[in-house]
């Protein structure tokens, strides 16, 4: 199998957009402030624009669509003829590896931080109580989730180009019992 410039520019053009859909969300996280009614008897949390969310989930649905593009090309690792040991096997089991971790936290960071940041607290207390509770999304979360979907990118690159370059000759089943044919 050899590496194919065009899944390539999928695969990282993919990442790289969930990447800057996670700083995105990151920076456009909301805020909450606790503010009085009308009539300045309650407060109420008045939070901002939760543009974040939105960024958070786009970012996942990419992400997701670049690791099935990878798995799908390269068969999952699973579902191949039987590879023939050796450097660019052990080097593509390791990304291989490398890159669903990756793309586990990074599923994780975005997703969650994307339901966190849609979360807002209804709370109201009367005027003068100062338990009020505005809660937003912890800094960071989205960050996270980026720095994860670039090490998913670059275990998807390495784990594709190592898949590539694994001999994957014969059937499998000659290989495996050490039977030639005649």
């Amino acid at each position: 199998m050899a590496v194919s410039i065009p899944i390539l520019v999928v695969i990282i053009s993919l990442h790289l957009l969930a990447f800057v859909l996670a700083i995105g969300a990151e920076l456009r996280r909301s805020t909450a402030k606790a503010v009085p009614d009308e009539s300045d008897e309650y407060w109420y949390c008045a939070y901002t624009s939760s543009a974040s969310t939105e960024y958070g989930l786009l970012a996942f649905g990419l992400l997701l669509i670049s690791q099935t593009v990878v798995n799908a090309v390269t068969k999952c690792l699973c579902f191949n003829k039987v590879v023939v040991r050796g450097y660019w096997r052990t080097l593509s089991i390791i990304c291989f590896i490398i890159s669903w971790v990756g793309f586990v936290g990074a599923e994780a960071c975005l997703l969650g931080g994307s339901a966190k940041n849609a979360y807002h607290t209804k709370y109201r207390s009367i005027f003068g109580d100062d338990s009020i509770s505005c809660e937003t999304l912890h800094k960071g979360v989205f960050a996270v989730g980026a720095g994860f979907v670039s090490l998913s990118m670059v275990g998807s690159i390495v784990y594709y180009w190592a898949h590539s370059m694994v001999d994957t000759s014969g059937s499998g089943w000659d290989e495996l019992h050490h039977e030639t044919k005649p």
